[in-house]
């Protein structure tokens, strides 16, 4: 057992030192993952998540090869042994996977898994995660000291796993504090220099007639103004755009960002999301904005208890929906909402928008794109 012991504090190091590392969530999932594999010499090793709906928002394996990945197709979501320890939250150690009643079925190409073994990571009474191993290397499956080893194991990776969610926090509040200091940057040299641009066309046309040399030098100031103020809307516009998309996709961008305005707001906000086609950049990011500005108008000014957010695609469409249950707005109230700029990004990329807002019966902002 000295042994083990040594190995398990060599493993939680790992853990541990991926979090001071800064890296993410996921990355410090796959060190867990990797270190529980080697620790207790199983050839499989998986670590689920659980999301709000009782399935997984977060899936990585150990085992696998790219291609197997492939064939087997989507991540498992709420099904069998896997669904059964989300709900339960309880170890599991199987001589036979195949033989318990709680299994169901695997996908056609997925590997044969015989002895099993699964814990829980747990802070406090919360689930954190469940980590699965299968197929043990020696002869004879998992034994108790294994499930003891591998729940003493969690307990550690508890620690590293709840410090990567509070700096993958903090990073998220950095990046708001960001968009908010771009956002101001943009109101104060932009604008200001497209203002300056309207006063001398205007001094200009004024003098086209009486000054032709006078408004010929004004006009003159015209295009380097609004060079300038190109060249500074396309320096926000590349600082704004997410590099999130890059490496998740809308539907996974948009499912985290509402996490965090969930956890920063007293509304509940949710995310809602059926399987998505292929999309294109340009409507990744148009939909994502909207969807943005959506959500800011429903937490700063609808007083709402909740909002839904749901991406769907319905009849060869992109369908993005936001509905809020707050005090709703009439037309001439909606000046201050950003609903131009939005409608504007929704039809840059052959979308439609529409509001529906009632006085106290709350506001659905939808957008359809062809895809």
């Amino acid at each position: 057992m000295t042994t083990d012991r040594n190995e398990i504090l060599q493993a939680v190091s790992s853990a541990v030192l991926a979090v001071t590392r800064h890296l993410s969530v996921r990355e410090v999932l796959q060190v867990i993952v990797r270190s529980a594999q080697r620790l207790l010499d199983a050839r499989y090793a998986a670590l689920g998540v659980p999301d709000e709906d009782g399935s997984f928002a977060e899936f990585v394996a150990e085992g696998l090869t790219d291609k197997q990945w492939d064939a087997i197709g989507p991540l498992p979501r709420q099904h069998g042994m896997l669904g059964a320890m989300l709900r339960d939250g309880t170890p599991a150690r199987l001589p036979d996977l195949r033989k318990d009643p709680r299994f169901e079925w695997w996908p056609k190409a997925h590997p044969v898994m015989k002895d099993f073994l699964g814990v829980p990571i747990r802070d406090g009474e919360q689930v954190l995660g469940i980590i699965f191993l299968a197929n043990k290397r020696r002869p004879g499956g998992f034994t108790q000291e294994d499930q003891d080893l591998l729940t003493l194991f969690a307990a550690h990776a508890a620690i590293a796993l709840a410090n990567a969610r509070l700096y993958e926090r903090g990073r998220e509040l950095a990046m708001l504090e960001e968009r908010n200091r771009v956002a101001r940057e943009l109101h104060d040299a932009v604008t200001q220099k497209l203002f300056s641009l309207r006063l001398t066309a205007q001094a200009a046309g004024v003098m086209l007639d009486k000054a032709p040399d006078k408004a010929a030098v004004e006009i003159e100031r015209v295009q380097r103004l609004a060079g300038e103020a190109l060249a500074e809307l396309r320096a926000v516009i590349v600082e704004l755009r997410p590099a999130e998309l890059d490496r998740h996709g809308l539907s996974e961008t948009l499912r985290k960002h509402v996490r965090m305005l969930d956890r920063l707001h007293p509304s509940l906000v949710t995310f809602e999301c059926a399987e998505l086609p292929p999309l294109e950049s340009a409507v990744e990011v148009a939909v994502l904005r909207v969807a943005q500005e959506a959500l800011h108008n429903a937490l700063r000014h609808s007083e709402a208890r909740s909002v839904t957010v749901r991406l769907a695609f319905e009849d060869g469409k992109l369908a993005l929906t936001v509905r809020d249950d707050g005090i709703g707005f009439e037309q001439a109230e909606s000046r201050g909402l950003g609903l131009v700029s939005m409608r504007d990004r929704a039809e840059s990329v052959g979308g439609v928008m529409t509001v529906e807002s009632v006085r106290g019966g709350g506001t659905t902002v939808r957008v359809e794109v062809g895809v």
